[in-house]
């Protein structure tokens, strides 16, 4: 999760009083929901709002919710109560407090019945809507070409509001995947069974010229490449909150990308749902691929990575790509969540050990030195001890550098919800197979970890570190933002100090189980 823009350590500079209504953004989730709240900060700042760090300055309110499992949607309640405080506290600020995101569209009716304090509710496909929702006005459309994008930077001291004004936002021709079509007639995105659920599906998409304010650190940005999800997993309720699966146009992501360097941003991450669909309902073959050589060439991008890959959708021609440009990222995200059969046919997932293992051995084949990075989810219903041996095997022998594992979430909506009870896996024997996995992963990361000691790389320091001002913090293209282990820097080199968000040549000293130390050596 990133921090949320209300913060009351934040370093914002402090802005003269004005005229223009207060706005606290708290955004919860993933990167996806992230880009969603940048654009509804730079609607909201094009129509004549001022946003604030400080909650209890804020006039309106913004929750930006996740709903993708339980210990999730518990994150979003509280984050909502603990605005209501600031809405109904003596010398509280905040006359509106809009909920918006995932959770709304599970809930919408449900949220304003129980928490009446929340004055308007804004879904995923309903961004636009959040204008309306603040009591604002769109403004005209502009007549300048200046660019749509303010950096706001949270968590540096020299930060500034640069107000500019885009164009409209241009129409796109809604598309599909023969997969989505086929899902949806098979019942995949139904939410009838969702008090208070919409029927619509969302089908928004923002586009290059949506105004959007960077809440990422200067030098990195996530572009969002597609929305919504079309494949059947038995686990998950993406689909019904996000809807079908849709893509942006090349053109249009290229110009997003173009104008986030013009601002100083070198280091940019395409985001999806499953990146690796991209361009199907555009027509375009090996679309992800295809993007990549458009965007990894771009003048003054340093940086280029991608989130996530579908097992079965990662290409010959897409690892090329990987291997053959400097800029991208030799790091590949698959989440395979099982190596079981039978567990991965229960997951309407498919797949075997042996094609993930041949499909590992093919990545590291084309990119030499990749980096691979999965996720696992253990308990699914009817997981039994044999399917989860068969797991720590697998994890065993794939020798993945990064790994996440997940207790399974029953979620109201998902397929495995109404599997057969009998089915379910207790929680304390999921906690304890959550456990034994990262125990294992723990000991194949500290070796790969030790294998880093003397290299050189490229370092991108993001500031001093969380745990002591003794230390800074850094990453390498090897670690994704947010998700991956840490670069600790206690050795300047030749330096009195360090830029946040500037890149620097180091060498690795030191080793830990997830995380590396370094020293600055240019």
């Amino acid at each position: 999760m990133n921090p949320p823009p209300v913060d009351k350590n934040s370093s914002l500079p402090v802005t003269q009083e004005s005229s223009r209504p207060k706005v606290g953004f708290v955004s919860l989730g993933c990167p996806k929901n992230l880009v969603d709240s940048e654009v509804m900060m730079g609607l909201l700042d094009r129509a004549g709002g001022e946003l604030t760090p400080h909650a209890e300055d804020a006039e309106i309110l913004v929750v930006n919710t996740c709903s993708f499992i339980e210990s999730a949607k518990q994150e979003s309640v509280n984050a909502i109560l603990e605005m209501v405080q600031h809405k109904v506290a003596n010398g509280g600020k905040a006359q509106r407090l809009i909920v918006a995101g995932c959770l709304v569209e599970r809930y919408r009716d449900e949220i304003q019945r129980n928490i009446p304090e929340v004055d308007a509710v804004v879904g995923t496909g309903e961004l636009e809507d959040i204008l309306a929702a603040a009591g604002l006005t769109a403004p005209a459309a502009p007549t300048d070409a200046a660019s749509p994008f303010n950096i706001l930077v949270s968590r540096a001291p020299s930060a500034v509001h640069q107000h500019s004004h885009p164009s409209e936002v241009g129409e796109q021709i809604a598309q599909s995947r023969a997969e989505g079509d086929l899902r949806e007639r098979q019942g995949r995105f139904s939410r009838e069974q969702w008090d208070g659920a919409t029927a619509a599906l969302p089908e928004y998409l923002y586009s290059d010229e949506t105004p959007r304010i960077l809440t990422t650190p200067k030098s990195s940005a996530y572009i969002k490449i597609a929305e919504g999800c079309d494949h059947p997993c038995g686990f998950c309720i993406i689909p019904q909150l996000r809807g079908k699966f849709r893509s942006r146009p090349v053109e249009s992501i290229v110009a997003e990308a173009e104008r986030l360097i013009a601002q100083g941003v070198r280091e940019i991450t395409l985001i999806g749902q499953d990146t690796t669909c991209y361009g199907e309902d555009l027509g375009i073959k090996d679309g992800l691929a295809t993007l990549l050589d458009a965007v990894a060439v771009l003048p003054g991008l340093k940086w280029l990575r991608f989130l996530y890959a579908y097992p079965n959708k990662v290409t010959t021609r897409l690892l090329e790509t990987i291997a053959r440009h400097e800029t991208i990222a030799k790091y590949l995200d698959v989440p395979l969540q099982h190596a079981s059969v039978s567990v991965l046919k229960r997951m309407k997932r498919g797949g075997t050990p042996e094609v993930f293992l041949r499909l590992l051995a093919k990545a590291r084949a084309i990119v030499p030195g990749i980096v691979l990075r999965s996720t696992f989810i253990v308990g699914y219903p009817g997981e039994t001890a044999e399917d989860f041996k068969q797991l720590e095997e697998f994890i065993t022998a794939a020798k993945i550098d990064w790994l996440g594992v997940f207790g399974y979430s029953d979620e109201e909506g998902a397929a495995a919800f109404s599997l057969d009870a009998a089915l379910k896996v207790p929680k304390r024997t999921i906690e304890a197979r959550r456990r034994r996995l990262m125990k294992l992963q723990q000991k194949i990361s500290a070796k790969a970890k030790a294998e880093w000691v003397g290299r050189e790389v490229d370092l991108l320091v993001e500031g001093e570190s969380e745990e002591t001002e003794l230390l800074w913090e850094g990453r390498t293209l090897s670690h994704a933002p947010e998700i991956d282990g840490k670069v600790y820097v206690n050795d300047f080199g030749p330096h009195d100090t360090l830029v946040p968000g500037t890149f620097y040549r180091a060498e690795i000293t030191e080793s830990h189980d997830y995380d590396l130390v370094a020293r600055i050596l240019e």
